[in-house]
Parts: C-alpha cells; structure tokens; sequence
C-alpha cells in the first residue's frame, strides 16, 4: 500500500524539551521530524504533535514548536496517544494512514502504533525520525511494530509517496527544497 497524501496524518510524538537531550543522535531525529513537518506543510497533509505530561518533560523543542500551532499540539498522559481519546477530536485523525514519528520509539511511539493499528488505521513508521535513549530499545521496537503490522518507511519513502509523480510543479519545487 502507498502512502497518500489526500488520505494521511503525519503524527509526532513527545520531541520535549527535557526528553530530547537523552535521546540517542537526538539531533538527527529533531532533523528529520522538521524535515517531514516541512514537507507535509507543502503538500497540505496534516501535523499533529503530542506532548506527555509537559509539566514533566517540557514543552516541544523550539525548533519543532515553531512549526506548529498551538492548535496542533495535544497533551496526553497515557503513553498512547490514542489512549485516552485525545486525538479523537481532531479532524485529521479521521484519515486512514498515520505516518508516526517522535519518541520514544520502544514505550510512546510503539504504544500509539499499536492502538491505531486495533483501530484499523495503516500505520506508517519513519525510522530515521523516531528515537529512543538507547538503539537497542528503538530496534527492538521496529521489529516489533514490523511484526504487528506497521510499514516501516523512509523519510524520504513517504515524500515520494506523497508526491505520487514526477514533472509537476509541485514534484519540482519539492524535490528541489528538500530532496538533495
């Protein structure tokens, strides 16, 4: 199955302030979050980031938080972010795919998947921008989100995806901002 930018949710999970300097190359996965934000923004697919329990981890990291609307960020307390049902008002988790990112990937990020894929959503997982405090935690919880059902893709994999074609405007202003 592709990945359709008409029909997908680019869904961050918990890049927090106090969290992300214990992440493993944590510079890498805020990179490359921006970088998808980024690229959503230009091909209109929806953003939504969570925080877990910001009174704790802090706010997003500034970077990632002067991408987004205030409108965009939904707390949560319970690791999924589909536990408690706080995405459940948004309109743009009514869309079929969920290309998830964020950390970490062993505890929020597989606890997230994993409800959506019970909820019959596809779900999309970036390696390159998801992280943990240690690698093995977060490649023992891609095997594991592989084994459940989750496609685990490239950032790159999902921008061609949601581009679908070659030799259009868009395809060129794309390819030539954020493909090098």
């Amino acid at each position: 199955m592709l990945i359709k930018a008409d029909q997908s949710l680019l869904l961050v999970i918990d890049i927090q302030e106090r969290l992300a300097p214990a992440i493993h190359d944590t510079a890498a996965v805020t990179a490359h979050n921006l970088w998808l934000v980024e690229v959503a923004r230009r091909l209109t697919v929806p953003v939504l980031a969570t925080v877990q329990y910001p009174k704790g981890l802090g706010p997003l990291v500034p970077a990632l938080a002067d991408k987004l609307a205030p409108e965009e960020v939904v707390e949560k307390i319970h690791f999924s972010a589909v536990a408690d049902g706080c995405l459940e008002n948004e309109p743009a988790f009514a869309r079929r795919q969920v290309v998830i990112t964020g950390t970490e990937t062993h505890v929020c990020v597989l606890q997230t998947a994993l409800d959506l894929l019970g909820r019959g959503k596809e779900v999309f997982v970036v390696a390159e921008a998801v992280g943990s405090r240690r690698p093995e935690d977060k490649a023992l919880a891609l095997e594991r989100l592989r084994q459940a059902g989750c496609v685990i893709v490239s950032r790159e994999m999902v921008a061609f995806e949601w581009l679908h074609r070659a030799g259009t405007d868009l395809f060129r202003a794309v390819s030539r901002e954020f493909i090098r």
